[in-house]
Order: structure tokens, then C-alpha cells, then sequence
């Protein structure tokens, strides 16, 4: 494959990734706003700084967790479990979306040949 072709099937990649994202983002944006919403509450509970509260929330979220800040109330931690599930529904979310965008991609790609 030429570098001209492999920069526009990367091209055409990056469109698709970005029109499945316009059609999913009412959901993504939902997803974003519980992670926020609950690292704030969490940061309330726990008496650490919204930013502090917000940064746990992505890194427990994401699946990262690196232990730097860990709550100690229950509720906290029911919380913390919860954004775990929602961190990984929005994971899966964004990997469906790639998915599809290859998908899509490689047919095209395969009908220019």
C-alpha cells in the first residue's frame, strides 16, 4: 500500500470514528457527567478537593486505580463501584465505535480496489 492510500483509508478512519461519535455522544455525554457528578460527590463525602474528587473518579472510571486516593465511607465506596461499571460501559462504548469505524473503513477500502 502506497503512503497516499494508507493516509487516506486513515483519513476515511478518522471520519468514521467521528460520525459514530456524533451519534453516540448523547449517551457518551451522559456517561462523562456520572463520572463527574460522582467523583464531586465522593470528594464532598471524603473532604478532598473537586479536582481531587474528579481525578479519582476518571482514574477509577478507566480502570487504572492508582491508590493514591481511596475513600473510606461506604457510600464512597458503593460510589467508586459504580463508576467502575459506568468507566467500563463508557470503555466499551469508545471500543465499539473503533470497531465499527474499521469495519466501515476496510470496506471501503476494499471496494476502491
Amino acid at each position: 500500500m502506497n503512503l497516499a492510500r494508507a493516509s487516506n483509508v486513515r483519513h476515511e478512519f478518522y471520519k468514521a470514528v467521528w460520525f459514530y461519535l456524533k451519534v453516540v455522544w448523547p449517551i457518551f455525554s451522559i456517561l462523562l457527567l456520572v463520572i463527574i457528578t460522582f467523583g464531586l460527590i465522593i470528594a464532598h463525602l471524603e473532604g478532598w478537593g473537586p479536582l481531587d474528587g474528579i481525578y479519582f473518579a476518571f482514574v477509577t472510571g478507566l480502570t487504572i486505580g492508582y491508590g493514591e486516593l481511596v475513600p473510606k465511607l461506604g457510600v464512597s465506596r458503593v460510589l467508586a463501584i459504580l463508576l467502575g461499571f459506568n468507566g467500563v460501559l463508557m470503555t466499551a462504548t469508545f471500543a465499539a465505535i473503533s470497531v465499527r469505524a474499521i469495519e466501515v473503513t476496510v470496506t471501503a477500502a476494499r471496494k476502491e480496489e
